[in-house]
């Protein structure tokens, strides 16, 4: 038996709200039933995992962080667009042979997007 990646959870304080964000970002739906304390993106899609959203009341200090890295042939494009969305560009990096600029989401969850 293979342990297979079923979703990247996402711990914060407003789950529909982050994944409205993530879902526009993805240009995937926010699946129906998505509220303040639970919601996905990518169920029953292409998606693959699917992103989990669940409102925790403090983030735990010391769990273990968890990024995305995105790619994309368009990836300066892509960039631009999650900024006006709402993420914070963090900084560029070119290093080993990849491209790419970290991002934080509007709740500070790191994310990459890198030249495909």
């Amino acid at each position: 038996m293979t342990l297979t990646l079923g979703h990247v959870t996402f711990d914060c304080h407003d789950a529909a709200a982050l994944a409205a964000f993530w879902s526009e970002l993805l240009d995937k739906p926010v699946d129906p039933e998505a509220n303040a304390q639970f919601a996905t993106v990518g169920m029953g899609s292409d998606l693959s995992p699917v992103l989990m959203f669940i409102q925790v009341p403090d983030k735990t200090p010391g769990k273990n962080v968890i990024h995305l890295d995105l790619h994309a042939a368009d990836w300066r494009e892509q960039i631009d667009r999650a900024i006006g969305l709402g993420a914070k560009h963090i900084g560029d990096f070119d290093e080993f042979g990849a491209k790419w600029a970290t991002l934080a989401d509007p709740e500070g969850n790191l994310f990459d997007i890198g030249a495909a």
